[in-house]
């Protein structure tokens, strides 16, 4: 999904103007009978298709909240609260992630930072405005995401990056989300408090602040890492250098596989 991509909703297509004239009674009448049965057939075979799609697609729950959100200052819950954050999702989301490392597919933004490129530096806020440098994780991996708390794909991610990040050491990897939509910290706030997430997610401020239910524009830190869709991943060695680039879902193994790749690195 684009940056400046917005959910839209589904829209049914008029249907297609009768065929020809009803000149010879009852012959013609069956003509435009069968015609119209079999496109209520292709309709709803379509409708069953997509029904059948939409049942594999499992909108995520709430997990505990962090600590640090449970201590949140009350008025930043009390804006989180008026966001009216819910998980978003659409046919086909949340399928790849538990797929072998192999089922991931190229990104789709060819411009992405390059292998063996020094990790631009960025010290962004919290929504509760801790500063988070990312030359404080010197010395371990970094997994990096790029988010926008509307976006389908990101949503299905989140439960799954949640579990990934607890199942590995965290002496020797973290994991950082930055919203690239240029949000507001009570929506990154209600997005991070929602799933339970146990790392920083962090604001980027842009001249055109977004939120969950309008759209914004990336901030410096998203522009820097030329983010064009949601999600978008690194993963930054222990020196500080881009060790590997992707965008969208991705399997967990293959999250896995890189960030542990990167931290032997150190």
């Amino acid at each position: 999904m684009g940056k400046a991509a917005r959910l839209k909703q589904e829209r049914r297509a008029p249907l297609p103007p009768p065929v020809g004239k009803q000149r010879h009674g009852n012959q013609t009448t069956r003509i435009v009978w069968a015609a119209s049965g079999g496109v209520v057939v292709v309709v709803a075979i379509v409708v069953a298709a997509l029904l059948a799609t939409r049942s594999t697609t499992k909108l995520p729950g709430p997990a505990a909240a962090s600590a640090a959100d449970r201590n949140a200052p009350a008025a930043l819950v009390s804006a989180a609260a008026a966001v009216g954050f819910h998980p978003t999702t659409e046919p086909g989301v949340g399928q790849i992630e538990g797929q072998p490392a192999s089922a991931a597919g190229a990104p789709s933004n060819t411009g992405l930072l390059a292998v063996g490129t020094v990790a631009p530096s960025f010290t962004l806020e919290t929504p509760q405005g801790q500063k988070v440098s990312l030359a404080s994780y010197r010395g371990r991996a970094v997994l990096l995401e790029f988010f926008a708390t509307w976006c389908p794909h990101c949503n299905a991610e989140a439960p799954h990056l949640h579990r990934l990040y607890t199942s590995l050491p965290h002496a020797k990897v973290a994991f950082l989300s930055v919203d690239a939509d240029g949000e507001t910290a009570p929506s990154v706030f209600a997005f991070h408090r929602y799933y339970g997430l146990q790392y920083p997610a962090l604001v980027d401020p842009s001249s055109h602040a977004g939120s969950f239910t309008s759209p914004g524009d990336p901030g410096a830190a998203s522009t820097a890492y030329r983010v064009q869709s949601f999600p978008t991943f690194y993963v930054i060695d222990p020196n500080g250098r881009i060790a590997f680039s992707t965008d969208g879902e991705q399997p967990d193994a293959l999250l896995r596989q890189e960030v542990l790749a990167a931290a032997r690195h150190a």
